[in-house]
């Protein structure tokens, strides 16, 4: 009876470990913290525009998608993390007359979104400098952007503390198929359109829960380690080997009995 129990007794010790090692895994994540922000229409900009941004940060190191949707085609779309204003994105308060119409341009959602922290370019600088840098940012109407990149540390530790807001500018206020005069000149740049510069859709960010979605495609993306529910699986499946010996050995014993 002896030689019968110890291997079902041996399969179950080592399954309980197996288990619950497994299951406690799941807690936690590889990669850095994630963040998340869902791209609405600024208000009175006349969007119909939208959009989501994921940052996923790691230190000063940041890997950021942003895709949008039904902004004006084939013009640029320059897009940036603002940090240092009141972490929110403005609302129809805060837009002004511009060349007749109300309308808030990229100064007057200043207060809410803040300064510009890091330019979303597709390549080289992408610090403040950028910020109109309009040859390096999508011109699309609709697109998938991803980069990694450094941030400065005010910029890290305004996401960190959920104080920053992507946003990206470029609107079609007349709807007629093209940046022009109709709010007058920008504010940043009197060459550009005011329509050229001023936010279409934005979004604050907020961090996801531990073990949300890292960010980037396949060639940027961020180690997120490894999957939660893979690790689960391996918790259940020892579980239930568990569970198997311990019905196997009850058997085992009742027979001996009889």
């Amino acid at each position: 009876m002896k030689k019968t129990f110890l291997p079902l007794m041996g399969i179950a010790a080592f399954a309980l470990p197996l288990a619950l090692p497994a299951v406690a895994s799941a807690q936690s994540s590889g990669g850095g913290a994630n963040y998340q922000a869902t791209l609405d229409p600024v208000a009175t900009n006349m969007v119909d525009g939208s959009g989501m941004a994921t940052v996923t940060l790691s230190g000063n190191q940041a890997t950021v998608s942003v895709t949008a949707n039904q902004l004006l085609d084939s013009s640029p779309h320059a897009q940036h993390i603002h940090i240092k204003g009141s972490g929110e994105c403005p609302t129809a308060d805060a837009a002004h007359d511009h060349n007749g119409h109300k309308a808030i341009s990229t100064t007057d959602g200043l207060p809410a979104y803040g300064k510009i922290g890091t330019s979303l370019t597709t390549k080289g600088d992408t610090s403040p400098n950028s910020a109109l840098a309009i040859d390096r940012f999508p011109s699309t109407g609709s697109f998938h952007y991803t980069r990694t990149m450094t941030v400065t540390p005010d910029v890290a530790a305004a996401v960190r503390a959920n104080n920053a807001v992507i946003v990206v500018h470029g609107i079609d206020y007349n709807h007629n198929g093209k940046y022009d005069n109709v709010l007058g000149a920008s504010e940043l740049d009197p060459k550009l359109p005011q329509e050229a510069t001023a936010p279409a859709i934005c979004g604050a960010l907020n961090a996801m829960p531990t073990g949300g979605a890292g960010t980037g495609d396949g060639a940027t993306q961020a180690s997120t380690g490894t999957n939660s529910s893979d690790l689960l699986a391996t918790g259940l499946g020892a579980g239930a080997i568990a569970a198997l010996a311990g019905t196997l050995i009850l058997r085992r014993r009742n027979a001996a009995q009889r």
